[in-house]
């Protein structure tokens, strides 16, 4: 898992024997496209590392529609952290979106792997702020922005997930159905 290190690289400073003892407390798994990781109802017991690929954090609406809420592509986390943290059910599901090669990491084993590595308690502390703060911004475009907004917003920030996430899945994770995203790129398009 030469991303992992590279990303590890970008927060904190390990020795190659050091990053050898961190990825023991990982499982490395190839996922298929549509595999699910999670469902909803079960007890959330793992965060995913993506190494190569993308995932999706969705829910079940009461219409019983998908509403996909975060996307995970190379080098990114992805969990329902709510539920991850208190070891208990969550109301997501995680799916692969492309055949992906990720890692796996449990609460138990994860406070494990803090005790022997501290220096790995900062890499957390540091995605985690970064996670935060992207939710605060998305909450902030999502109250401020319009729908035709929102979009040009994704794609000028995000281009290379309007390439390779199906439009259903970005129209799911904008808050519109795939119809209306359709319009608006006809609209954009003119």
């Amino acid at each position: 898992m030469d991303t992992f290190k590279q990303h590890l690289d970008k927060f904190i400073t390990i020795t190659d024997e050091e990053f050898a003892s961190v990825l023991s407390f990982f499982q490395e798994l190839e996922v298929k496209k549509k595999q699910n990781l999670m469902l909803n109802g079960e007890v959330c017991k793992s965060m995913y590392f993506v190494g190569k690929g993308c995932l999706r954090k969705f829910f079940v609406n009461e219409k019983g529609i998908e509403q996909t809420t975060e996307f995970a592509i190379e080098n990114w986390w992805i969990t329902d952290t709510f539920a991850y943290e208190r070891q208990m059910k969550s109301d997501f599901c995680i799916q692969a979106v492309e055949r992906s090669t990720i890692l796996v990491i449990d609460l138990q084993t994860q406070e494990t792997l803090l005790k022997k590595h501290p220096v790995m308690e900062r890499y957390f502390r540091m995605i985690y702020q970064r996670a935060y703060a992207a939710s605060e911004r998305r909450i902030r475009y999502l109250y401020e922005m319009t729908r035709e907004e929102l979009y040009v917003h994704f794609s000028t920030q995000y281009p290379w997930f309007i390439q390779r996430i199906p439009q259903y899945l970005i129209a799911s994770f904008l808050g519109f159905t795939p119809e209306y995203l359709s319009e608006i790129r006809a609209k954009l398009r003119s």
